[in-house]
């Protein structure tokens, strides 16, 4: 089990080495992507000051002068260890310097799950003010991601695409009906099934 940082430059190196915040490619649109991938929050062990300290000094000042659109990737987030909690999300949220919001144009949401969607019904308007909520738009599946994002552009973890094969086996996942554990119980599909041939991850 990791150990707490003991400093707060410790946590900014936990942070960057765990890849949770990266700029990285454009959108369709030609916008930058700011790529979150929400499993990579250590959140019991970074404070949510560091995680807005490291945006303010790394991530922020790249976003100040031109639209850009966000890559959230929820794919496995624990509540009880990668979801920092509602209050520390709207300290985020608060933090983030105007021109920075006013540049936001999207949020793609990927595998939100019918958790991650009753809670943002629910709290999304108290946790995003001033138009952002109404920016988000859910992505059931990483392949329509690639709709609104340049594929060759965005790094997107292994596991996430395993998933993606999880909800093509057990489609009730995506509303919450069936555990998604224990994974990978279903035997491989022949070479030639259309799932394989996803699995193959052929770029177009």
């Amino acid at each position: 089990m990791p150990v707490r940082s003991s400093s707060p430059d410790d946590d900014q190196q936990l942070i960057d080495k765990l890849g949770l915040f990266k700029i990285q490619g454009r959108d369709k649109r030609r916008h930058k992507i700011l790529r979150i991938i929400g499993k990579f929050f250590p959140a019991r062990f970074v404070s949510v000051d560091a995680a807005k300290r490291y945006l303010e000094e790394r991530i922020y000042p790249e976003l100040e002068r031109e639209p850009f659109s966000v890559v959230y990737v929820h794919t496995d987030v624990q509540r009880s260890e990668d979801f920092p909690g509602i209050s520390a999300l709207r300290s985020i949220y608060d933090a983030i310097p105007v021109q920075v919001k006013e540049n936001l144009e999207t949020v793609y949401f990927v595998h939100p799950g019918l958790q991650a969607r009753l809670l943002l019904a629910t709290f999304g308007r108290f946790i995003f003010s001033g138009g952002l909520y109404g920016k988000l738009k859910y992505v059931s599946r990483v392949e329509y991601l690639w709709e609104h994002v340049r594929r060759r552009e965005v790094e997107i973890p292994e596991f996430v695409y395993d998933h993606d094969e999880d909800l093509e086996y057990r489609p009730m996942m995506d509303y919450g009906l069936e555990s998604d554990l224990p994974r990978r119980v279903h035997g491989a599909p022949a070479v030639d099934s259309p799932v394989a041939m996803y699995s193959m991850r052929c770029i177009s």
